[in-house]
């Protein structure tokens, strides 16, 4: 009789399951230095495919080719499931040999085991049902009857402690994912390994921590050496070198308050690799809000540590340009699971994949133990979903050898803060120290702007006075708060006037940013003498290098104020210093974050003669902010609050924390001319072929967000067509994308005939 096997291609079943139980052992050795997460760990990789001992699976499996037949989910029939076979001997044996204590730590490996193909599950009308259900009974005592090696059904060395748990009952869920994770990518690994054998070496091969903070020193040596003698380098200096001393402090929370154009993103990384050394950390994760800029720091970290080869780093976010630099055989497999020593990331991934459910989410997460975690541009952490992130982050630097940096100009109120009613108190990061000795002395060295406040923040500015005030400059930069304000303030500009919003897609909006840094370096050298004007939404305002004389920002967050400061005399080679001018619009943000946002720096400002932007404003501005706002407004603390039955709502609360909702949004690949002849050869590729992962990633640059009502009208006026579920396409039609204003919305306030292509 055929020995079972865990996959085709002769994958014997006992020999997967002792490599991935030792795997995964390893891998929680790594973020539970105390050892008591190991035995945990080990028996769910043991146990996990117990199901595909039963007969019915092994007929299945020995008679397909397909690689893919293990997954279960893929073909239908009941004889093809195996995840619940463990998750029940699980229950039966720890019970069996510990007593009730033992049957409630079973659960633990109940969640992981079961969910290692269909994701962690809620416990209450989600596993508890499925595991009482006659089917999942019916699937043990079947793999049972098939009488399982004894080194695959033995536990005797095990004794659940559920004392032990990294958190409490505060970090349970948070550690039940950790487990999960090494579970599933320690499967996942085995498996690569067995279908491809050369496959795990093309895993290695990365730049080592000391490599990068060597090269990183000796880039920073030749900065400093070729750099002008100018105030602004003096203090840039001055901030890498206290970057370069801390790092010897004990992990922990860090924060780098630099004013925009100090030299942080080169300075945060000198520190997060100086401290990684210095204390044996394994990886840099570097988190980025706005995917609009994550290329920018990517290339910028890609340039200093250039002699180390291109492959240096993995740039993991959705619209990354599958071009041959970042998408080789390497970094996509690192990609799958952050194995690798420096990750520049989004938000969306780092934060979404702490919560999530999934396998493909989840496998990355225990990479993260024993990690530098960089937070650029802190402010921006999403202030519905701040009180969850912040506990996240609390477990991972408490329990797990994470040390975290804030990185921003404008640090946000996020240690811990009691209020009158108890409801709205935030758990917050305490014990945070900052990396500047003297951050004030900082800002007040490297101002390099006076702000103009409106005299009065009750009475709105219409639209033509703020655009003669605009045409009245020859260099100037204007940034409203919606892509609507943007159009109707650009209508009423002079000829010539550049626009950018969201509505342009990615690749035009980097040709028009590529234009504005060329035509402000040829005006520094004389070569251009055209009035170069620009109206922007805040998409500038972060992670664009761009240095105006005059800036114009429309009402909004004190932080956002800042954020489009500095955006003026960036590089403070005025005479003097840069003009701010902020003004009220004739219409506020609709009302959410950002119209509790604008009001907030109303508040803290009103008054205000002293510098408006002066460092201390900002904590006050904060707490007003955040009290105004619930911090957890989807509920995924509750969700994740373990019952006394070790009930918790794992499937709820990651659909739950999604950063970015794709329910209200759709996406349209839009038309942009000057790359028609690639747009067009990647839409024939995906009627031809199908969504293709490397496709998708390169018709990112290509598309545009835009409501999902708008979207359905459209599609039902012709305007856009629907080639697959999710993904619109523009018809090729001139007028529905502007070669200036992107794409054209019925709901926008011109009329797009009118305009001289």
């Amino acid at each position: 009789m055929q020995s079972p096997l865990a996959h085709s291609g002769g994958h014997l079943l006992a020999i997967h399951l002792q490599a991935v139980a030792s795997q995964s052992q390893e891998f929680a050795a790594n973020i539970d230095s105390l050892g008591k997460t190991q035995g945990w760990a080990y028996l769910a990789g043991l146990w996990h495919d117990l199901g595909k001992y039963r007969p019915g699976f092994q007929r299945y499996l020995q008679a397909s080719e397909n690689p893919d037949a293990h997954i279960e989910g893929k073909v239908p029939g009941r004889e093809k499931t195996h995840s619940a076979a463990g998750a029940l001997w699980a229950m039966e044996t720890l019970g069996a040999d510990h007593g009730e204590r033992g049957r409630l730590a079973a659960r633990v490996l109940a969640y992981v085991i079961a969910g290692h193909h269909a994701g962690l599950d809620d416990w209450h009308q989600g596993l508890f049902e499925r595991l009482s259900g006659a089917d999942a009974l019916t699937e043990l005592q079947e793999a049972k009857d098939a009488q399982p090696p004894a080194s695959v059904l033995d536990a005797e060395k095990f004794v659940p402690d559920l004392t032990a748990i990294p958190g409490g009952a505060t970090g349970f869920a948070f550690w039940v994912r950790m487990i999960f994770s090494c579970l599933v990518d320690a499967d996942f690994l085995d498996t690569e390994a067995h279908f491809d054998a050369a496959k795990p070496a093309r895993r290695t091969g990365f730049a080592s921590i000391d490599q990068m903070r060597v090269a990183l020193a000796v880039h920073l040596e030749q900065l400093a050496a070729s750099a002008s003698a100018s105030e602004v380098n003096t203090h840039r200096a001055l901030v890498l070198r206290q970057c370069q001393t801390q790092a010897a402090l004990p992990p922990g929370f860090f924060s780098l308050t630099v004013p925009t154009g100090g030299g942080k993103t080169l300075s945060s990384l000198a520190f997060a690799l100086n401290h990684a050394q210095a204390y044996g950390k394994q990886r840099v994760v570097y988190a980025i809000p706005y995917t609009s800029i994550i290329e920018q720091t990517a290339d910028v970290f890609r340039d200093a540590l250039k002699v180390l080869g291109d492959e240096v780093l993995i740039e993991h976010h959705s619209q990354a340009e599958a071009v041959d630099r970042d998408e080789t055989a390497r970094s996509r497999l690192a990609c799958e699971n952050w194995d690798a020593p420096l990750i520049v990331t989004t938000n969306v991934q780092l934060f979404e994949s702490l919560f999530a459910s999934k396998t493909s989410r989840c496998r990355k997460l225990h990479r993260l133990a024993q990690s530098v975690i960089v937070l650029d541009e802190a402010q921006q952490l999403p202030p519905e979903f701040l009180q969850p992130i912040l506990d996240a982050l609390n477990l991972l630097v408490k329990h797990y050898g994470v040390t975290v940096l804030l990185c921003t100009a404008t640090q946000p109120a996020l240690n811990s803060t009691d209020y009158f009613d108890p409801s709205m108190n935030l758990r917050g990061l305490d014990g945070v120290r900052e990396i500047i000795s003297e951050p004030d002395d900082l800002f007040n060295a490297l101002k390099r702007v006076n702000v103009e406040l409106p005299p009065d923040w009750t009475t709105a500015t219409p639209w033509e006075v703020i655009a003669d005030r605009i045409t009245a400059e020859d260099c100037v930069l204007a940034i409203v708060g919606t892509r609507k304000a943007a159009r109707e303030l650009h209508r009423l500009l002079p000829p010539g006037t550049l626009h950018l919003s969201a509505l342009m897609c990615g690749a035009h909006r980097k040709a028009v940013i590529a234009n504005i840094k060329n035509r402000l370096l040829a005006r520094r050298s004389g070569n251009d003498t055209e009035p170069l004007r620009v109206v922007s939404t805040q998409l500038v305002e972060a992670g664009v290098d761009i240095d105006f004389p005059v800036v114009f920002r429309a009402l909004a967050g004190l932080d956002s104020i800042a954020q489009a400061a500095g955006r003026c005399n960036r590089e403070g080679r005025l005479a003097g210093r840069g003009k701010v001018v902020v003004f009220v619009p004739p219409s506020l943000p609709p009302p959410g974050h950002l119209r509790k946002a604008a009001q907030a720096c109303i508040s803290t400002l009103h008054g205000q003669h002293a510098d408006p932007l002066a460092r201390g404003l900002f904590e006050r501005y904060f707490r007003q902010f955040y009290s105004a706002v619930d911090l957890d407004a989807k509920r995924i603390v509750p969700m994740l609050k373990v019952q006394p039955d070790l009930a918790v709502q794992f499937r709820s609360a990651a659909q739950a924390f999604r950063l970015v909702d794709d329910e209200d949004s759709a996406t349209v690949v839009v038309r942009y001319a000057e790359h028609a002849q690639q747009i067009e050869k990647l839409l024939a590729s995906l009627v031809a072929g199908g969504p293709a992962r490397w496709l998708m990633r390169k018709l990112q640059p290509y598309t545009v967000s835009i409501h999902q009502r708008l979207a359905t009208q459209m599609l039902a006026q012709g305007s856009l067509t629907l080639p697959m579920p999710g993904l619109y396409v523009q018809v090729n039609a001139e007028n529905l994308y502007h070669s200036q204003f992107g794409l054209v919305l019925e709901a926008d306030v011109f009329n797009p005939g009118s305009f001289v292509p």
